[in-house]
């Protein structure tokens, strides 16, 4: 017998054990009671993965920052009674701005994830708060395009 002939079939097993994986962590849906957020890029690519695995996102507590981004994902909702939390895109240095043209992209990929309201308003108000948080209520946010979610939080 060959040496290593198992490898490719584990490669091929490891592949179908994985989607099944990511399969059933997004079968139920994910409820987001405490999320404070993260890096931006990060969030861009767990937002296209969820997305692709048709993830289902029940918005119920805090969500702030990145979180907010799971707004862009088309099964999101959220309960009148969560709390919202915005900012503009920040250096990885407290305090220290980014360079304008970066403050820009980022801001943009941000807003991408908005419903066209909640967008607007993020770009004309949102994104220039850096060093706090505005903080909305779900209903907020579902008056400005999220979608609400049925039954009672």
């Amino acid at each position: 017998m060959i040496n290593g002939w198992w490898i490719a079939p584990s490669i091929l097993i490891g592949a179908v054990l994985w989607a099944l994986f990511a399969w059933a962590a997004f079968a139920s849906p994910l409820v987001i009671t405490n999320d404070r957020g993260g890096v931006v890029a990060e969030r861009v690519e767990q937002v296209r993965a969820m997305r692709q695995a048709g993830a289902v996102v029940r918005i119920k507590g805090r969500c702030y920052s990145t979180c907010t981004m799971l707004l862009g994902l088309p099964s999101a909702c959220v309960y009148p009674s969560a709390r919202m939390g915005f900012h503009g895109p920040q250096s990885q240095f407290y305090g220290v701005a980014l360079p304008p043209a970066e403050f820009e992209r980022w801001s943009r990929v941000m807003a991408g994830h908005y419903p066209p309201k909640l967008r607007a308003w993020f770009m004309q108000t949102a994104r220039h708060i850096t060093m706090s948080v505005v903080v909305m209520s779900g209903a907020d946010a579902i008056r400005l395009g999220a979608k609400p979610c049925e039954g009672k939080s």
